[in-house]
């Protein structure tokens, strides 16, 4: 007969999950990190939300959580296979890259912000082991939340990505030693601080040494015999037991379970298996780290918050502006422009995920008072639930600065009042270079615009007629001289950019030859029903080429070949040309039919719009 089972037993497993299943998704589509809502939900379920009051609604006992000690065991795995990945992606080649930025901007970041930080709680009357402990806490910024904004903006090979980037791989390597720092602190024994470091740091060395010589040693050949198996389930159970059991060799030398998967993500990521060790493990750390970050929001006082409303957030506010004022000026001795400098810092100025490691671990060992990690805990977590909201405006701060700050001379020429060119390129990046070196080639005058002082200005330097504005301004497209040209190329990379200016050029011209750069074909058919005329699909060019190259190396006939990449383009370009306006024609018919009617007079000329060509030369084709 089977035994009873008490459903209360899983009830914390079943609230994760229909969290993750149902609330996450629902975050998706308001664009916003699914993290958030791990962490609403933890505030709104735990027991500071909704499980003080069940004792007078007694349902809401099976869909709260009174006691936060069920889901520390658990939540601590999601930080344990969080730092199993950071150590996964770290490579010597990848930090020997980015030395300079990693040891040398993120160690000054970190080691003043620990500095500032902790002189203001000892202002505040807290011992100076409290104030390094928390000050080193509130002093790192949030990996998963930063990379995760900057990802979903696809920013992170920006200036901005980059910088935060690095600041969070020392950050995060500085975890390491600072958990061994805490463990030390809270060791107790006789014989004074020197002994117990000595003691601690002996235990801590014979255990990185088992980790680094059994991974050496071990791992490869382990893995090497799992994978010959051909068993996804056998290779996954390699991958758990590499991470639990390191772990739990550092957790019993008296240091942190973190620590040893850190380790043997360092040792595997210089095997041959690494990357099928990242997909493996990925579904589990995203989950776990849900419940870490639901664990996370549990943490979060909502009494305490309305008792001390004023308090709490002063130290929020405070904690931004400090780990500001110190992140900008370290970001700009190292090199890094205002604009990504300031973002960047706006970005990194909340605390991070760590922290309530730290802080839990500390708190737990004595090393700080429990009132101040309380405190300490609250305002990390209130500075998570902002961060969305602070890069925000660091950003659009940044944008505002760019938009304000002083051109170089070279790029403060003016284009002339009655310019002769026949085309206009929008852009003057990689793409629209080479289209300004093609027609340069064959002997067609053009002008290049662009919003980037440093490409205007290396462009006039090398005599290119370029010239520094807006392209999506009607006024300023009129200085160039679109009523006369013939055609106008958008070679912008960001879509919204080639959107704009296809609207204002298609708005002033409805007879002008429009070629706009397009991101993919959902973006080219999106420009096509904007009025474009032809519309280039950045990867489906690239496939075209691919498959070019690919029919000739296999012997297919030249004349062939490209007749067969040209017959493909032309049907991609009808699939992409179809308009659901009534309107049958496409638009490069319409700019066909234009063109045979022959050239506008001098009054059609002299109004800007007319459905002819201009008469300037023959007619340029569209396909």
């Amino acid at each position: 007969m089977a035994a009873t089972v008490d459903p209360l037993i899983y009830k914390e497993v079943l609230l994760v999950l229909g969290t993750a299943a149902l609330v996450v998704p629902a975050f998706h589509r308001l664009k916003v990190s699914p993290i958030f809502g791990f962490m609403l939900m933890g505030a709104l379920l735990g027991p500071d939300g909704l499980a003080r009051l069940a004792g007078a609604v007694p349902w809401l006992g099976y869909v709260t959580v009174s006691e936060r000690e069920q889901f520390e065991h658990v939540a601590e795995l999601g930080v344990v296979f969080l730092l199993f990945m950071i150590g996964l992606e770290l490579s010597f080649e990848r930090l020997r890259t980015m030395r300079r930025l990693v040891f040398g901007m993120g160690s000054v970041k970190v080691g003043l912000g620990t500095l500032v930080i902790g002189i203001c709680l000892i202002l505040f009357g807290r011992s100076p082991q409290e104030a390094l402990v928390v000050g080193a806490c509130l002093a790192l910024s949030s990996t998963a939340l930063v990379v995760q904004v900057l990802a979903e903006q696809k920013r992170l090979g920006t200036a901005t990505g980059r910088a935060s980037f690095a600041t969070l791989l020392l950050e995060d390597i500085a975890v390491v030693p600072l958990l061994v720092l805490v463990s030390v602190l809270g060791a107790s024994g006789e014989g004074g601080l020197v002994a117990i470091l000595s003691t601690a740091g002996l235990k801590a060395a014979l255990a990185v040494a088992v980790i680094v010589l059994a991974g050496r040693y071990l791992l490869r050949p382990v893995f090497r015999r799992v994978a010959a198996t051909g068993s996804p389930e056998l290779f996954m159970a390699a991958c758990l037991l590499v991470i639990f059991g390191t772990s739990l060799i550092t957790a019993a030398s008296g240091l942190s379970m973190a620590l040893g998967a850190f380790l043997a993500g360092l040792i595997l990521a210089e095997t041959e298996y690494r990357r099928q060790i990242e997909v493996t493990i990925e579904p589990f750390k995203g989950l776990l780290l849900g419940v870490f970050f639901f664990a996370v929001g549990m943490s979060l006082d909502v009494g305490k918050v309305l008792a001390q409303p004023l308090a709490i957030a002063g130290a929020v506010v405070a904690l931004l502006v400090l780990k500001g004022l110190v992140t900008y000026p370290v970001m700009r001795l190292f090199r890094i422009s205002r604009p990504a400098a300031l973002e960047s810092a706006a970005l990194l100025s909340p605390a991070g995920e760590f922290a309530f490691v730290v802080l839990g671990l500390a708190m737990s060992l004595s090393v700080i008072g429990a009132d101040l990690g309380a405190f300490a805990l609250t305002v990390a977590s209130l500075s998570l639930v902002i961060l969305p909201v602070v890069g925000l405006a660091g950003r659009r701060l940044a944008k505002r600065i760019e938009a304000a700050k002083v051109l170089p001379a070279e790029a403060l020429v003016e284009p002339d009042g009655e310019p002769t060119a026949r085309v206009l390129i929008a852009g003057f990046g990689r793409v629209g270079q080479l289209v300004a070196s093609m027609l340069e080639e064959n002997k067609v005058p053009y002008i290049a615009v662009d919003t980037d002082p440093a490409s205007v200005a290396a462009g006039r330097q090398a005599g290119k007629p370029v010239y520094y504005g807006d392209a999506a301004r009607a006024d300023f497209l009129a200085r160039c001289g679109l009523s006369k040209a013939i055609a106008v190329v958008v070679t912008m990379d960001s879509r919204t950019a080639v959107e704009a200016v296809s609207k204002t050029v298609r708005s002033l011209r409805e007879d002008v030859i429009l070629v706009a750069r397009a991101k993919d074909r959902a973006h080219a058919r999106l420009l096509y029903q904007r009025g474009v005329t032809e519309a280039v699909p950045e990867a489906f060019e690239a496939s075209l080429h691919l498959a070019e190259a690919t029919l000739i190396g296999a012997g297919v006939p030249l004349g062939l070949a490209i007749a067969s990449v040209h017959e493909r383009r032309d049907q991609f370009r009808a699939e992409f040309q179809t308009i659901d306006r009534g309107d049958a024609r496409t638009g490069v018919a319409r700019i066909r039919e234009r063109q045979k009617a022959g050239p506008r007079s001098k009054a059609q000329q002299a109004g800007g719009k007319d459905d002819k060509l201009p008469a300037a030369g023959p007619p340029l084709d569209p396909s």
